[in-house]
């Protein structure tokens, strides 16, 4: 997906993907990951969840990154909060209290960057990718993570020949074949969700699952 997609759906306001409450699996399984108290939390994809006030609340630093400039911009108006800014490499970068939002690509940041990231919240950004972008997702952007990093990945699974993505389906097999050679992946939960999804229904989905996975490098075991 190229960037002016993401970048119009902002402009547009076809943003459905956005959610005006804290997703529940977070809510239900973000102890589980065993994030450190204070660590500092990456959201890729980042868009202006509510996600990340919610792991601010917990006392997390967020890092998160977002393409569509818009989006940042709400976000931080949405809380009331007027960030300073400055130009990195990776992009522009949104700073205060708790946050850095950068206005970038996720494949632009460097590790030095990402090193600093005691966890990872996906819960946007894989399912957002087709799939022959996604193994390059997994190696060049959470191969940066450090050793000691913990995630929570959430993902969608559907009949795809029923629904032209993003999002997009993404199987507990693949999720496997993305991370098992750094990652331990365990399943979390799984829950059939077709009757929130009236869209989904609309566009002649027939089935439609979540899935909560955590992720632990094997490394830093």
């Amino acid at each position: 997906m190229k960037a002016e997609f993401w970048k119009q759906r902002w402009q547009e306001g076809r943003i459905g993907f956005h959610q005006d409450r804290v997703t529940p699996l977070l809510l239900d399984h973000w102890d589980a990951v065993g994030a450190p108290a204070g660590g500092r939390v990456f959201v890729p994809l980042c868009g202006k969840t509510l996600d990340m006030a919610w792991l601010a609340r917990r006392g997390h630093r967020v890092l998160g990154v977002e393409l569509s400039e818009l989006a940042v911009h709400q976000f931080f108006d949405e809380q009331g909060l007027v960030p300073q800014c400055h130009e990195t490499t990776c992009g522009t970068h949104y700073i205060i209290g708790p946050y850095e939002l950068i206005q970038g690509d996720a494949f632009a940041l460097d590790a030095a960057l990402l090193s600093t990231c005691d966890a990872v919240y996906d819960r946007a950004a894989l399912i957002a990718l087709p799939q022959d972008m996604r193994s390059r997702y997994v190696h060049d952007v959470y191969g940066k993570l450090p050793p000691h990093c913990r995630g929570l990945l959430i993902t969608l699974e559907y009949p795809q020949h029923e629904k032209q993505g993003p999002p997009f389906a993404v199987t507990e097999r693949e999720v496997h074949t993305l991370h098992d050679r750094e990652w331990n992946v365990e399943r979390l939960a799984k829950h059939d969700i077709l009757d929130q999804q009236p869209g989904f229904v609309a566009e002649g989905v027939t089935a439609l699952s979540t899935t909560a996975y955590r992720l632990t490098r094997k490394h830093g075991e």
